[in-house]
């Protein structure tokens, strides 16, 4: 993905964000199970298959409640998020923090995709880099 212009960060949010889903779908859901990335004018769209076309409740996000202060001087930190992923339940939380609230859900015919949207870059060249 960095040859699409995207810095470390960002790749690494994405992988942790895609990772979140794929463990949702093996856990929630019936395989078989594909990824699939697609590339539109604005965004690459990452989605997770499943064979269960139920959608999941999408629980209430509430701004900063994923990433609490923590006591002292510092705020929420590497040490919240440590705290967070240390939970069971959390993974649309993080899948939300991850990605600025860019993700969803479709359903297709029996089955569901789990998405999230990556902006391009603006980095002036088209993705093939031509």
């Amino acid at each position: 993905m960095s040859g699409l212009g995207y810095d470390g960060e960002s790749v690494s949010d994405a992988v942790l964000a895609v990772s979140e889903l794929v463990a949702n779908a093996i856990e929630h859901a019936v395989g078989p199970y594909e990824l699939r990335l697609h590339r539109t004018a604005l965004d690459v769209i990452c989605e997770v298959v499943d064979n269960d076309p139920r959608i999941p409740e999408i629980p209430p996000f509430a701004l900063g409640a994923l990433f609490p202060p923590v006591e002292g001087d510092r705020g929420g930190d590497l040490e919240a998020l440590c705290a967070l992923l240390s939970e069971r339940g959390r993974g649309l939380d993080i899948v939300h923090e991850l990605t600025g609230g860019a993700w969803g859900f479709r359903r297709l015919l029996g089955t569901k995709a789990a998405w999230i949207a990556l902006p391009l870059p603006a980095s002036g060249e088209d993705w093939f880099g031509d």
